[in-house]
């Protein structure tokens, strides 16, 4: 085997590679001997088929393979002896395939690629973080049982003739006008709306307060900059309401009766699961901020050439989930405003980050032994399986059977070992906050 170095540049390399047409030609007669030991074919015994026979019925079959086997073996041998690790799956082209599939020939073809870059892991022992804490109180615990007893609620009629007061039950019919013409979806009749409760336009409930059934209110109100409607965003809006029925919310009390009827023993019992329901989502949202203040340090502390073909790969694929939400008008309302050069601009730089952060992990994980297991694979396949109610079977079977989709499940997972690793050499200081400082500081 002969190879050429053509390019090395930055992160790309290049060879040219001759394979001898005698070591093709050996290997071809070797695999034709391994079909004329079990062939049959009509008019022969099994085994007895003549070696003319098989090379005019099967040679170009078996040159094909036997090239493609060696154009990939001879690959891997290039990388093996001078320490490459591919980036992407390395481009090959033979140089002339017509030639290639004639028996007697040299195969040459060339071989492109970009390497994965030198990466100095930072020392992670050094890095600070702060872990924030949220503890659960009595104020939160009560909000989920009346929560839980709102939506056990009864409704009784108010009889004497009044306006709706806070917290009462009014049903309505509406209709919803934007300079004066109705508009798609601002139409509603039999609507129970709880009078200043959420759920609606801001400012919509509001003003229900004092609307007495057999009466008309006519309500100014304006749609969100985020509303999910793109063109109703931001637009003022009329709505003429009439009042039909009004009725007041019987809450049942939070006792054992009401503790039994949703299926546990005691009061203490119901308080303590919703305990550890919340102090499980706080949690899930400590570790978040933590994973996020880490990333960004990480990202901070390395700087390291990436593979183009990555990059590039990962802006695509975030552009295309942006033409998916331009098209669909989910568009966030900040990007919306941007041209597609800044745009571009900044998805690739996000892209960037991505893609360096990634392989900074994947090398911590290489250096430091971590890997997903079978069971932990296994696990994952079966979790998502288990969200497609009745295909299970169908789906985690698919995933046994396709390697390909299976390793999709494996990144989130080795990131998220080599997170949690990292996290235990990190010097981590804790903080009691606030849940609602807590949660803000997720979203910010």
């Amino acid at each position: 085997m002969q190879v050429t170095e053509t390019l090395s540049e930055g992160l790309k390399r290049a060879f040219d590679v001759v394979l001898p047409a005698a070591d093709i030609e050996d290997q071809r007669m070797g695999r034709l001997a391994e079909l004329a030991k079990t062939l049959s074919l009509p008019g022969f015994r099994p085994g007895k088929v003549p070696m003319p026979v098989i090379k005019q019925r099967f040679g170009n079959a078996v040159q094909a393979e036997i090239i493609e086997q060696s154009v990939s073996d001879a690959t891997r041998k290039v990388f093996e002896e001078r320490g490459l690790r591919p980036a992407m799956q390395p481009k090959i082209d033979l140089a002339d395939p017509a030639a290639a599939a004639k028996p007697g020939s040299d195969v040459a073809f060339t071989v492109s690629l970009e390497i994965l870059p030198e990466i100095t892991i930072p020392d992670v022992a050094a890095i600070a973080l702060e872990r924030l804490k949220a503890e659960v109180d009595d104020a939160a615990i009560e909000k989920v049982l009346a929560d839980m007893a709102s939506r056990q609620r009864t409704l009784e009629p108010v009889e004497e003739a009044r306006g709706a007061a806070k917290g009462e039950v009014l049903t309505v019919d509406f209709i919803g006008r934007i300079d004066g013409v109705a508009f798609p979806g601002g139409t509603g009749e039999d609507m129970e709306i709880e009078v200043a409760g959420e759920g609606f336009i801001p400012g919509f409930t509001e003003q229900l307060e004092g609307l007495a059934p057999g009466e008309t209110r006519t309500i100014t109100v304006r749609f969100p900059e985020d509303y999910g409607a793109p063109d109703l965003a931001g637009k003022e809006a009329t709505f003429e309401i009439t009042g039909k029925k009004l009725a007041r919310a019987l809450l049942p009390a939070v006792d054992a009766a009401f503790a039994e009827r949703i299926g546990f023993e005691s009061v203490e019992e119901l308080r303590e699961t919703i305990s550890q329901q919340i102090g499980r989502e706080y949690a899930q949202l400590s570790r978040l901020n933590l994973k996020r203040q880490l990333l960004d340090k990480l990202a901070e502390l390395v700087s390291f050439p990436l593979p183009e073909a990555m990059v590039t790969a990962e802006f695509d694929q975030i552009w295309q989930r942006i033409e998916a939400d331009r098209k669909a008008s989910r568009l966030a309302p900040e990007d919306a405003a941007k041209d597609d050069e800044t745009l571009r601009t900044e998805y690739r730089a996000i892209a960037e980050r991505r893609v360096r952060l990634g392989l900074l992990l994947a090398e911590i994980a290489r250096v430091n032994g971590i890997t997903v297991s079978q069971d932990e694979m296994t696990r994952a396949m079966r979790a998502e399986a288990a969200r497609y109610r009745g295909q299970e079977a169908q789906i985690f079977e698919m995933f046994r059977k396709n390697p390909t989709l299976a390793e999709t499940l494996r990144g989130p997972i080795l990131e998220e070992k080599v997170v949690d690793f990292v996290i235990e050499l990190a010097k981590i200081e804790e903080r009691v906050v606030s849940a609602e400082a807590l949660s803000k500081a997720v979203e910010s």
